[in-house]
């Protein structure tokens, strides 16, 4: 095949007739064409009176010989696994987030049966207890944002870009897209899939490893692990399941998992993460920003990642923006409050919003185990529970408040989006004083990059301290097995090896990889 690059496109076209200009342009007749796709698609705002999609085309001619005047790319195929498995007890894998999920369709598409535990329930049972919670304030502590089949990442945007070239990266879209999501996340150059899709997708994942023979099984929460002589032995849920390999795709979240493998010895290492809040504006505001008024383009909802390095060596970032979302109710224990950010696919909704993080090091919170880190977290995330009233809503403020560390009195014109309600706060008075200072001396900056990010009445909602995990369980470089308990496989974003949906897809294709070829 060949590629055709920088296809400039100003007005709404549909593939086909972007296609048609593309080959029109290079003097390529259509009957020559055997096959073509879109490789890539982004969108060039650099110049606000000069907007565009700028196309990447692959095309395959009949005639190879016509071929050799463009460049010359080779079609994509998924590496070849060579199977040395021979072991007599399924591998186990606990958790059913992108991790699990990818490490359980890698294993069963190559005649392995794994066993996949869920602490949480099957996210048709699961999204109605997320409901129930924004009602009734009813809080279920195994089914909920953070726990449940699909993990954090199915109440999310959804977010599929990645900053590695994994060879894998391919993979993972293909199979979204096989079990339901839009064809376009093939070549949009920031692909997403939203809630409303994940849900279904994970749920055709789920059904597909259980019609080739593995199991899933829902509110099976894995409370000890069998270790002898350095070897995984079992695992204990309701039930014991012997098995010589367990890919613990736990989430970040899992704090009992933790402290549990930290008392039996696993190598458990602190690292560093990030805390913050959630910042909401209109989304029109964010538009115009970006996009400008003069475009007859129909753009989406336009996105932003901002990062700002302040005088005292923090850094202020932006992370996990979801236009036209909502921030939601991101708690994994009684008594407390996470917030996150979700959009659906459309990303329709009326505001845009982020998490607004300042970084924390091991030097921030280390005082004498590995977990330290997870209790910095959960100090925190109590303080807003308590800042909001103790009745799980959140504390919000203005961004001019904030600047002026004074309590918001009444909101403008954005209004907050958080589920089940909000309390008007001054979350100085809970931030670290590193994290409150960073992110006063970062939002005036941040707005010359983004006009209005900087609006008095932008909302900041507290807390958000779950964008990664506070621990790393360690493993060898080359076999991702833990580097203490042969036949353990810490994996995806609660092993601290990924951050987001398609890395943590990703870190679960290569521990089932592993699995396969390990004799």
């Amino acid at each position: 095949m060949f590629r055709l690059r920088n296809i400039k496109i100003r007005e709404d076209l549909t593939e086909e007739q972007v296609f048609q200009k593309a080959i029109k342009a290079n003097k390529i007749k259509q009957e020559e064409v055997e096959k073509w796709y879109i490789y890539k698609k982004s969108i060039d705002a650099r110049k606000k009176e000069d907007i565009y999609y700028n196309y990447t085309i692959d095309i395959k001619l009949k005639n190879k010989e016509k071929e050799k005047r463009f460049e010359q790319i080779e079609e994509y195929e998924f590496l070849k696994i060579e199977i040395k498995r021979k072991s007599q007890y399924k591998p186990v894998i606990i958790g059913s987030g992108p991790a699990g999920l990818f490490a359980g369709l890698i294993l069963i598409e190559n005649g392995i049966k794994p066993i996949i535990l869920e602490r949480g329930k099957c996210v048709e049972e699961r999204i109605k207890d997320i409901e129930e919670f924004k009602k009734t304030r009813k809080f279920n502590t195994k089914s909920n944002i953070q726990f449940g089949e699909g993990g954090a990442g199915t109440f999310s945007d959804g977010k599929l870009n990645t900053g590695n070239n994994s060879i894998y990266s391919r993979k993972v879209l293909e199979e979204f897209v096989k079990f339901g999501a839009p064809e376009e996340i093939l070549y949009m150059s920031k692909p997403h899939i939203g809630t409303d899709n994940l849900v279904k997708i994970v749920k055709n994942i789920r059904e597909y490893i259980i019609s080739k023979g593995g199991e899933v099984l829902f509110n099976e929460q894995v409370t000890d692990f069998e270790i002898q002589e350095n070897e995984i032995k079992a695992v204990k849920s309701s039930k014991k399941i012997e098995t010589d390999t367990v890919i613990l795709a736990i989430g970040h979240s899992a704090r009992d998992t933790f402290k549990r493998l930290y008392e039996l010895g696993v190598e458990i290492r602190p690292k560093n993460f990030a805390v913050g809040v959630r910042i909401e504006h209109l989304q029109k505001d964010i538009n115009n920003a970006q996009y400008g008024e003069k475009t007859k383009l129909k753009l989406p909802s336009a996105d932003y990642k901002l990062v700002y390095h302040a005088k005292n060596g923090r850094t202020c970032y932006t992370f996990c923006m979801c236009p036209g979302g909502q921030v939601i109710a991101s708690n994994s224990e009684e008594n407390s409050i996470v917030t996150n950010g979700m959009s659906n696919f459309a990303r329709d909704g009326v505001n845009a919003n982020s998490a607004l993080l300042v970084n924390v090091t091991v030097d921030d919170f280390y005082k004498s185990t590995p977990l330290d880190g997870m209790y910095f977290q959960e100090e925190l995330e109590k303080k807003a529970f308590e800042l909001g009233g103790k009745d799980y809503n959140a504390p919000a403020q203005k961004v001019e408040d904030f600047l002026l560390n004074q309590k918001t009195s009444k909101f403008g014109k954005v209004k907050p989006t958080y589920l089940p309600g909000v309390t008007k706060a001054n979350l100085n008075e809970i931030l670290p004083d590193f994290v409150s200072e960073t992110i006063k001396e970062a939002i005036p900056e941040l707005d010359k990059k983004l006009h209005g990010f900087a609006d008095n009445d932008a909302i900041l909602t507290g807390v958000e301290t779950r964008s990664s995990s506070p621990v790393q369980i360690t493993r060898e470089k080359e076999t991702l097995n833990s580097t203490n308990v042969k036949g353990l496989y810490p994996c995806g974003e609660g092993a601290g090896y990924a951050g987001g949906i398609m890395t943590a897809a990703i870190d679960g294709i290569k521990c089932a990889i592993q699995v396969l070829e390990k004799e």
